[in-house]
């Protein structure tokens, strides 16, 4: 059995930027077992595995992979292989069945190897869980508790299919000078799931509102250059506390500065009567090479 692979790099139109990722096309065959092998061989945040829609007017089922573990949501893949779908079948609509619900992801091409893709989150986020313990935070991030906070928002888990603990910094250039502390990380950050998304605005910056990092440190290198899940979950958290009012809003986010890797992550939302009504990731993707699995004898 041969399979044919992509590498893409994600949330950016420069190659060797943004968030790298796998897509393996025509997965069909393979067992959950291979396929987190697999994503474990190519050692990327996230590998995805793209096998034949239940739906008829579908364009793909997504499973995505860690090298440690499946998920059920990811930005950075669904955005990845949404445009190297869109790329390959010439489609501006491209239908993606995911763990957590369908997603239709709106496609532009760019040229032959670079595309902007957008979709609404399939689950809108919510808050999972509470972060009260300031002095756990500085001290796992290397800060001092007076940094933490921003106009009124302060830690908290939010979620929009993978949970992350959301921690707004006073002021973005924290986010460069942050030391971290990996001692006692979870018990700071309890769960199963103890990835991390550090942010602040940045007013200063043209191109973007805010900036940030976000760290997993039980996987590989401990830190994501692009994680769209975790903006996604971020939406959440402004559209409670960050003081947007009724209306659309979008906002731009860069991630992976500190990395080598710039990135940017597009969000948009919209609040009616005080709630939270629709919200949507997006971004670009470059193919960056191909290449063949081959598991023949």
């Amino acid at each position: 059995m041969k399979l044919t692979y992509f590498i893409l790099d994600v949330f950016t139109r420069d190659r060797l930027s943004g968030n790298p990722l796998a897509v393996v096309l025509r997965a069909d065959e393979l067992s959950t077992t291979r396929m987190q092998a697999i994503a474990g061989e190519f050692n990327l945040s996230e590998t995805v595995f793209v096998c034949a829609p239940k739906g008829e007017r579908h364009t793909a089922a997504l499973r995505i992979f860690t090298p440690v573990s499946e998920l059920p949501f990811a930005g950075h893949p669904t955005v990845g292989a949404a445009v190297l779908l869109g790329l390959q079948h010439k489609q501006s609509a491209v239908r993606l069945e995911l763990g957590v619900g369908n997603v239709t992801a709106v496609m532009e091409r760019i040229d032959k190897r670079t595309g902007e893709a957008k979709f609404a989150l399939p689950r809108k986020p919510e808050r999972v869980g509470e972060l009260a313990d300031l002095a756990g935070i500085a001290e796992r991030l290397g800060i001092s508790v007076d940094d933490i906070g921003c106009d009124g928002m302060m830690p908290a888990q939010y979620s929009a299919g993978n949970p992350f603990y959301l921690v707004p910094l006073r002021d973005a250039s924290l986010l460069t000078d942050m030391t971290l502390e990996r001692r006692g990380w979870a018990d700071t950050f309890s769960g199963p799931r103890n990835a991390v998304y550090v942010f602040a605005k940045t007013p200063k910056e043209r191109g973007n509102d805010y900036a940030a990092r976000m760290f997993h440190v039980s996987h590989g290198t401990g830190e994501d250059a692009a994680t769209g899940s975790a903006a996604a979950a971020l939406i959440g958290l402004l559209a409670e506390h960050g003081g947007y009012g009724d209306g659309s809003h979008t906002l731009k986010i860069r991630q992976g500065r500190e990395m080598g890797r710039p990135s940017e992550i597009g969000m948009q939302f919209n609040i009616e009567g005080g709630q939270l009504k629709h919200a949507g990731i997006g971004g670009a993707a470059v193919v960056l090479a191909e290449g063949v699995l081959d598991f023949d004898d």
